[in-house]
């Protein structure tokens, strides 16, 4: 069973949330609230959460103030926001997870789930929320750092430093400039969605490719050449997007 804090400065919002936790979330058997940052750390004193939904656009202290932890957090973390994309873009570069408001019951039960299936380390945490606090300092979001746990740990890069990304099955394995290509636990749509704005495109149903790493395309349009050196497919309906993507 899980143990819940909702941190929010709005009386109803804190209300509905629990409310909706009571009707569809089974699994958390107990919930406390705090209508503050402070309020909340006083909690923290006495009671020990599993979960802690997070709303982040709160006066004096936001959520991301909350977040500056002395030690590592024993809690998984849910934001919670209504449309700052900025702050979206920020939590997803490092491998957190969101709800949006008003929040529907679907999407709570699908992100309790995701956090029952989480194995991350209280470290790994800690090191997910620094580099989210790292994020939200930048001016833009071309400067994020991309965190990407896997099963050897977390990994910490630029979004510039990645050359393609290549499906296989349920994982991606993402292949960098001058490091050695590991193992991602989410799938190529995953971060087809995250990085759409970054000038990535989808060369193949399995490839999704770094345009600013593409030296050249063959004679043929059937394979680009990377700056690594290595040839990917271009699938024959990819060809046209392709193309246009590289002014041909």
């Amino acid at each position: 069973m899980i143990k819940a804090l909702i941190i929010d400065d709005e009386p109803r919002a804190r209300n509905v949330l629990h409310q909706l936790i009571i009707s569809f979330v089974p699994e958390i058997n107990e919930v406390r609230t705090a209508a503050s940052v402070e309020e909340a750390r006083g909690v923290l004193e006495f009671y020990q959460p599993d979960l802690v939904f997070l709303d982040i656009e709160m006066p004096h202290q936001n959520g991301f103030d909350f977040l500056q932890l002395p030690n590592n957090p024993d809690f998984d973390v849910i934001f919670i926001t209504a449309h700052n994309q900025y702050a979206i873009q920020a939590i997803r570069f490092s491998a957190l997870d969101y709800l949006l408001k008003p929040i529907s019951p679907e999407d709570l039960k699908e992100a309790v789930k995701r956090h029952n299936t989480k194995n991350e380390s209280s470290r790994q945490r800690k090191m997910l929320f620094e580099n989210l606090a790292a994020n939200i300092d930048k001016r833009d979001v071309k400067d994020f750092r991309l965190a990407v746990p896997s099963s050897e740990g977390v990994f910490f890069f630029l979004v510039h430093e990645i050359l393609r990304l290549e499906a296989d099955r349920n994982y991606t394995i993402i292949h960098l400039i001058n490091k050695r290509p590991f193992i991602a636990s989410k799938t190529l749509k995953h971060f087809e969605d995250m990085l759409a704005k970054f000038r990535f495109i989808r060369t193949h149903k399995s490839h999704l490719v770094n345009l600013d790493h593409i030296i050249r395309i063959s004679n043929n349009n059937e394979f680009i050449i990377l700056s690594d050196g290595s040839r990917i497919e271009v699938s024959r309906r990819k060809k046209d997007e392709v193309q246009r993507q590289l002014n041909i």
